[in-house]
This record gives C-alpha cells, structure tokens and sequence, in this order.
C-alpha cells in the first residue's frame, strides 16, 4: 500500500532545488528589492574621469543570497533587479551588460559554495567567479559597446587596458572582499 506524504502549506515546488518556502520567496523579493535601491541609488565612478562606468555594490547582494539560498536564487537577484535600468538611460544594452557582469559573478560562485560551504569554497567560488565575470565583461563590452555608443569595436578594443580592465578588476575585487567579509552572519540571518 501506498503513503503519500501530506503537503506542506508553506512551500512551493519551482525548482530542482528543491522546494521555495513563503520565507524564502519573500527574503528573495526583499534581496531583489535592495539589489534594485543599490543600482539606481548608489551607483558612483570609481575611476576618476570615467564617469560611464559605475559602480554599485547590488553584486553583492546577488553573492549573498547565492551563498544563503543557492544559485538559482542568486540567479534571480542577479537578473530581475538590473530590469527595471530598461527605463532608464542605460536602456537595453545597459541592462545586458549590468545582467551579463553579476550574473557571471555570482553563478560560478554560488555553484562552488553550494558544494563546499566553508571559507574555503566561497573563496574559490569568488576567484571563480572573479575570472569568468572579468572575461565577460571583456567580451561584452566588445560585442555591446559599439551597439550603444558612437565608438567602432576597435575602439573599445583600446580601452580595455586603459579603462575596461582596471575598472572591471576594481568593481569584482570590491565585490569579491565585502562578500567574504560579511557572508557568514548575513547568510546566517538570512537562512535562519
């Protein structure tokens, strides 16, 4: 005879991870919500005289609940934030590259750490992330740039060592040292 397991009322079955529980579905809309207040309201050059290039710190964000729910919620906070930059000027390709840049950061990371929750693999998974974000965002700036902006790819070529790299390199190690600064007790909080 067959026993089927009674359902619980406060989970939702949307992903092969396993269950959403209302807790979680609302800590990820809360996540989404400050990923969004920290692109629109807190994003400043960080290279001086490259006022095109900002940055703000809704990575981190994106890490956090990686690191706390798993990837597919990292992926969530990593996309449905960036949406909203499709009303303002950054426009549509704006919003590709903000997508492109968290999200290449925060799957190769939150992958790593689900498989090995210590210092050890957040670490990795950040170094990870660290390296495919930065090609990424190489290769992006590449194929989008000229898209949106009077320059030929030639020209975005030739402000990768001058400009693209080191502010690339800054935003990702800024992203990166935070992370690992305050992940365990804001993952703990966040999980409990």
């Amino acid at each position: 005879m067959a026993t089927t397991t009674p359902m619980r009322h406060d989970t939702h079955s949307t992903t092969a991870q396993g269950t959403w529980s209302t807790k979680r579905i609302a800590v990820t809309a809360l996540l989404c919500a400050v990923s969004l207040i920290c692109t629109l309201m807190l994003e400043f050059p960080i290279i001086p005289g490259i006022n095109w290039l900002q940055y703000d710190p809704s990575a981190i964000i994106a890490l956090l609940a990686g690191f706390a729910f798993g990837p597919a919620t990292g992926a969530v906070v990593s996309i449905l934030p960036y949406l909203v930059h499709l009303a303002t000027m950054s426009g549509v390709y704006g919003t590709i590259m903000a997508i492109l840049a968290t999200f290449t950061l925060v799957m190769p990371a939150s992958l790593i750490y689900s498989h090995d929750g210590s210092l050890r693999g957040a670490i990795l998974g950040l170094v990870v992330g660290a390296v495919v974000c930065l090609a990424a965002c190489i290769v992006g700036n590449i194929l989008i740039t000229p898209l949106y902006m009077d320059i030929s790819v030639q020209g975005v070529i030739d402000t990768i060592v001058p400009i693209l790299l080191p502010f690339n390199l800054a935003k990702i190690a800024i992203n990166c040292v935070v992370t690992v600064l305050i992940y365990k007790p804001v993952t703990k909080v966040l999980s409990a």
